[in-house]
């Protein structure tokens, strides 16, 4: 029992090192950095979104025809729209939409990706097949396209587009996890659990499936950007949120009819886009170049 302690924290020992190692690369890499402060920053942002907005009643069915189309100033730095409200407060709001949408939508994509995915990887047979021939259907649509095809059918709400951004996610999942698990059960620690008696349910949700959340995380990370763009188009097109609610899509529907004289209607929503995906594509990078190293120190060491 002593021999297994200290070997349990030599573990814990290395694993820790390993970690602060692949913490120590990441910060080296100024990039990744800047992806995490972007993303820190707007969803502090987005978070207080009422404290920080400079008219945070704006971001409702609000009007001030007294106010309509006045460009960048000190009172109004993103100028106002049509009607009168400000477009820095409902850039704003519009982060705490848009991110919101894309961690609702990666969480649903990832409790069926990750579970299908799991079941088809490690329990083979025809219920397999079924699912990773399912999964194949799903990736051949493109996932916009799929995304309008099932938006199209639904009412025409944020709800029902966050339904079918979800309804095309879910198969990058399991391709993904399907693929890490057929290699992570020929593993020895694997092995190890079974010839201990180790249920095929425990072996498959509490041995193989920790041991493959680190492609799983770098592919959030990814996706969250291009989760933020299908939410942006569906609404651009009438399909996701409605007006009056400050969504980035609907503000660039909305701008691109007065474009180019009043520029700053469809330009700031755009930047404000462009930010967010920027930001988490960085930080996903970093994070896929720390943890590859890590699963190949891990895997060698098993």
């Amino acid at each position: 029992m002593g021999g297994v302690a200290v070997a349990g924290g030599e573990l814990r020992a290395t694993r820790r090192e390993e970690w602060r190692r692949a913490w120590h690369r990441f910060r080296s890499s100024t990039l990744s950095l800047v992806g995490l402060g972007i993303i820190l920053v707007m969803a502090l942002a987005a978070a207080l979104a009422p404290l920080v907005a400079p008219h945070p009643e704006h971001a409702g069915a609000f009007v001030d025809f007294g106010n309509t189309f006045r460009p960048p100033t000190r009172a109004y730095p993103f100028g106002t729209d049509d009607v009168g409200r400000d477009v820095l407060s409902r850039v704003i709001f519009g982060a705490r939409l848009s991110m919101s949408v894309g961690v609702l939508v990666l969480a649903i994509a990832l409790v069926i990706g990750v579970t299908l995915g799991l079941i088809a990887g490690y329990w083979t047979g025809w219920w397999s097949s079924l699912i990773m021939r399912m999964t194949d259907v799903f990736l051949a649509i493109p996932s916009i396209v799929l995304a309008l095809a099932v938006a199209a059918v639904l009412k025409p709400n944020l709800v029902n587009a966050m339904i079918a951004i979800a309804f095309t996610w879910w198969p990058w999942y399991t391709r993904l996890v399907y693929g890490e698990v057929l290699s992570a059960k020929q593993e020895a620690y694997v092995e190890a659990s079974r010839s201990v008696g180790a249920s095929p349910w425990r072996v498959a949700f509490q041995e193989i499936l920790p041991n493959v959340w680190s492609p799983v995380i770098v592919k959030l990370t990814l996706d969250m950007g291009f989760v933020i763009l299908v939410e942006t188009g569906l609404s651009f097109l009438g399909l996701g949120a409605q007006p009056p609610t400050p969504a980035w899509g609907t503000m660039i529907a909305e701008g691109r009819i007065y474009m180019p004289g009043h520029w700053w209607m469809a330009t700031f929503p755009g930047l404000a886009i462009f930010v967010a995906v920027l930001g988490f594509n960085l930080l996903g990078d970093g994070l896929r170049d720390v943890f590859d190293v890590q699963i190949e120190q891990w895997r060698g060491g098993a």
